[in-house]
């Protein structure tokens, strides 16, 4: 391991980044699409960090809610995308597995001849409060009210109202949201769950997701995939925020996701009875990760608890790239050992391992809905 300075290689990675964005993302890249629009199935992704393939790059927004700087994205890209790892995540794995090419943030400019194969709507650090973060990023009502509405009416411009239907029923609508709704009051020191049970907290929070999802739906989705919450209370960046003291996981916040991830099942449940077509995918990413820290020599790793770039205990501090408050973080030198990326993130060799499972059944594979995500290309 090697301690790292804030100002080791940034302005090399930073010039990669502004140079190499507009060819990686090229509309000639990958697979061409263009061609065969009448018949691509796409991948519309909503959500937060876990998604986000760099939106955040393009809002007036903090260093805490971006991973456009070193050493983010240098394992496979060479250069920060603005995805909070150093790599690829799950999104972009299960886009190489349905024959996709990597789909572009909606604000990256000169995207739209992509978009008819999927858009990526995701922003760091968003919930599906409005109030989350409010400000510093893009929340879910945001990104599917008025940021999938725009791509929808481009669509319908260019192929006529009948065929953007079409494409757009053929799609396939991807989901990780929630994780930050619960994780704000811990990290900002708010009282919102003084004012409201747990129960009604994650009410709030599911219901919202289920209202999107119905505007989605009367749009023309019918194929959608969700990830449940992961164990948020043994996250790096929490753990050491744990006032044990002894870097235990925060029962109180990974009891709030296991609160949320039985409503959102329940409401899923629902929605397939209530919306005809209405089909979904339901990943249990709380157990999958949850095994994978408590057992990562079993998935091939050999860290599950500390993350890859940070600084303190587990490695939770949030200083991965000194851009966030502290210059100075120890970054691993094999990430494809770590579970974690960072305080909150996993590794590219993780959400490969995830984006596997999630696609079939494995052996190893938690589906909690009817469908896998190949069932749906």
């Amino acid at each position: 391991m090697k301690l790292m300075m804030a100002n080791i290689g940034s302005c090399i990675f930073s010039l990669l980044f502004l140079l190499s964005l507009t060819l990686f993302f090229s509309p000639t890249l990958g697979r061409s699409i263009n061609h065969n629009r009448k018949h691509v199935i796409g991948l519309f992704i909503f959500g937060d960090s876990f998604l986000d393939a760099g939106n955040n790059n393009y809002i007036n927004t903090t260093p805490y809610d971006q991973a456009n700087f070193f050493p983010y994205g240098q394992t496979y890209f060479n250069f920060p995308t603005g995805r909070f790892s150093d790599g690829r995540l799950i999104s972009d794995f299960i886009a190489e597995y349905a024959n996709l090419p990597l789909i572009p943030p909606f604000l990256q400019p000169g995207n739209y001849t992509q978009f008819y194969g999927g858009v990526n709507f995701a922003s760091g650090g968003a919930g599906a409060l409005v109030e989350t973060f409010e400000g510093s990023v893009i929340p879910l009502k945001t990104q599917a009210r008025d940021h999938f509405k725009k791509v929808a009416t481009w669509l319908e411009h260019k192929l006529g109202s009948y065929e953007a239907k079409m494409l757009l029923s053929r799609g396939v609508y991807m989901f990780s949201i929630g994780t930050n709704d619960y994780l704000s009051p811990f990290l900002t020191q708010s009282d919102v769950l003084n004012s409201f049970s747990h129960s009604q907290y994650v009410g709030m929070v599911v219901g919202n997701i289920t209202s999107i999802i119905k505007g989605i739906y009367k749009k023309g989705a019918r194929k959608f995939v969700f990830m449940n919450l992961p164990p948020l209370g043994c996250l790096p960046g929490i753990r050491i925020i744990n006032s044990d003291g002894n870097g235990s996981c925060l029962q109180q916040l990974s009891s709030l996701a296991k609160l949320h991830n039985q409503a959102l099942s329940l409401a899923l449940f629902k929605l397939e009875k209530q919306l005809k077509g209405f089909k979904y995918s339901l990943y249990d990413f709380n157990a999958d990760v949850t095994q994978m820290i408590n057992h990562p020599f079993k998935y091939g790793l050999k860290e599950g608890k500390s993350a890859c770039c940070g600084s303190g205990a587990f490695r939770g501090e949030y200083s991965c790239g000194g851009k966030r408050g502290n210059k100075h973080f120890e970054l691993c030198d094999k990430p494809n050992e770590y579970l974690f990326w960072d305080s909150y993130h996993l590794t590219e060799s993780a959400y490969k391992q995830l984006a596997t499972r999630m696609w079939a059944y494995t052996t190893n594979s938690h589906f909690l809905g009817p469908y896998t995500i190949s069932d749906f290309f």
